[in-house]
């Protein structure tokens, strides 16, 4: 009875206030499905960044399967994956999920090292969908291919300096192979053997000594002359191995004197020339890199340069440290072919390059047939202040 005596005004209120309520909560059940619809999309790109990162721990994954099998992450994370196929290209490689084909919906992001481009990411749609963000792609997915992209720019970039760093390991294992080989041979052909005839002659002047006089006088100088062969040997052997005083002397006086050494020895007129270097401080790795790049660049003077003068010069030109050495040699044509000539190893200049760049710097070359050539290298400051 108490509802029929209600008005028409009321029961058309009762009636609006139940189709609000019932609005209200269709509003919420579309929030709610559009939130889990969300929800659902960001865990897929979370997996597929996470997916990413699990295949970068696998050191023995090869890289080719490695771009292969983010292709296939890509795809499963994408709002349409049933529909969804992608392109990766670095360099040389061209990897391509097994559905793909050219399609008018797509979108890419760059892959790229520091400033270097190394190629391209594509994610396609084969079929057409609704408008959304970025044609049929959200928001959303276009920060996920940048992040993807850049992934892939620092896995190449850590697949790169592996393969470096593995190449740098089989260097130093040959050079330190070379160098015992080459200590050994020189113990054993020339020390050893001097040495062993100098022991001879001295043992048959001790069964037969010649009576006094001249003769007895110019053998003597001989075995001398021998003695001091043998002593020369041994102290430019330590050279080699270890320069002496480089700890108690300083780097530049440890240049200066070898230097002079190097030019009594190999008849070279080296001109050694330093400023601006009192109170740098160098640690032991820095001053023993430079010194050997010093020795090297004279070693292929004498050996190549067919040339009468050297110049080193060691400068402190803030914010770096410059070695220069200069020759007055025969030169190589050397522009066209800049990079075959460091690739090639060639006089050192590959060991040289990887010296420099231990310290922070560059080494660069300049020669001219009949001009000489010029070894200039730079070292940040920076790289070197750091004690012992």
């Amino acid at each position: 009875m108490h509802d029929m005596r209600r008005t028409k005004a009321q029961l058309i209120e009762e009636l609006q206030r139940l189709r609000h309520r019932e609005a209200h909560t269709d509003a919420l059940a579309r929030e709610h499905e559009r939130v889990e619809r969300a929800m659902r999309e960001r865990v897929k790109e979370l997996n597929c960044l996470y997916g990413i990162s699990h295949l970068a721990q696998n050191r023995d994954l090869p890289l080719d399967e490695m771009i292969r099998q983010v292709g296939e992450l890509v795809c499963a994370s994408w709002q349409y994956p049933e529909i969804t196929c992608a392109r990766i290209r670095i360099e040389s490689q061209d990897s391509t999920t097994r559905n793909y084909r050219p399609s008018a919906w797509s979108q890419s992001s760059p892959i790229s090292i520091q400033e270097e481009r190394l190629g391209e990411i594509e994610v396609l749609y084969l079929e057409k969908r609704p408008e959304s963000d970025e044609g049929p792609f959200l928001r959303e997915e276009r920060n996920l291919i940048d992040a993807v992209a850049h992934k892939l720019g620092r896995l190449v970039q850590a697949s790169r300096t592996e393969a470096h760093m593995r190449v740098l390991s089989r260097e130093l294992i040959k050079a330190q192979e070379n160098e015992r080989l080459r200590i050994a041979t020189e113990l054993h052909d020339h020390l050893a053997q001097d040495l062993a005839a100098l022991k001879l002659d001295l043992g048959e002047l001790m069964e037969q000594p010649p009576p006094p006089g001249p003769p007895m006088q110019q053998r003597l100088a001989e075995l001398t002359e021998g003695l001091s062969k043998a002593i020369t040997s041994i102290r430019d052997l330590a050279y080699d191995l270890l320069p002496p005083g480089l700890e108690d002397l300083g780097l530049v006086r440890t240049l200066a004197r070898y230097c002079a050494d190097f030019a009594n020895r190999s008849g070279l007129v080296v001109d050694f020339f330093a400023d601006g270097m009192e109170g740098v401080r160098l640690g032991f790795e820095t001053q023993i890199n430079i010194y050997r790049l010093v020795q090297e660049s004279l070693t292929n003077v004498r050996k190549h340069a067919q040339a009468g003068q050297a110049t080193v010069r060691i400068i402190r030109s803030y914010p770096s440290i410059i070695v220069r050495i200069e020759d007055d040699g025969q030169g190589v044509d050397l522009e066209p072919r800049q990079d075959e000539f460091y690739q090639a190893k060639k006089m050192g200049i590959w060991g040289m390059r990887e010296r420099a760049r231990l310290l922070g710097g560059r080494i660069t070359l300049r020669s001219r047939p009949g001009q000489g050539m010029r070894i200039h290298i730079e070292i940040p400051l920076e790289n070197m202040n750091n004690g012992a």
